[in-house]
């Protein structure tokens, strides 16, 4: 490949490396479900849980597909960092579930069946 000076950046890059793939991936899930982020302290971004799942998911399919060709040290990372993203996933999915739940939830609301009878639910016997 030929370089062309306008496009070299003004820092190095990093090898490429599977290692630097999977982490490049463990870090773009970290910013979907809103763990990581840049700029302001108050700027902080919703998660995206689609897109997190999604990452998830596509480094499961890496690991399934380089099960037997991969270093200890390569190996460890993608099973430790799957095993971290999915903990993560279930909090973060959970704290978006109770942020959306309605503010008055704390009363219990009754789903039970209701039983029409024939003394009106009075609950005097007819016989």
């Amino acid at each position: 490949m030929a370089e062309n000076t306008e496009d070299t950046p003004d820092f190095p890059l990093p090898p490429a490396s599977f290692m630097f793939l999977v982490e490049s991936i463990l870090m773009q899930t970290q910013m979907h479900l809103g763990l990581m982020h840049f700029g302001e302290q108050d700027e902080k971004s919703e998660p995206n849980l689609i897109l997190a799942r999604h990452s998830i998911d596509l480094l499961g399919v890496l690991q399934e597909k380089t099960k037997g060709n991969l270093t200890a040290e390569e190996q460890r990372l993608i099973e430790n960092g799957l095993t971290e993203l999915r903990f993560r996933y279930v909090q973060v999915s959970d704290e978006v579930k109770k942020r959306s739940a309605p503010a008055d939830s704390t009363e219990k609301k009754d789903d039970r069946p209701l039983i029409i009878t024939a003394d009106g639910g009075k609950g005097t016997k007819t016989e």
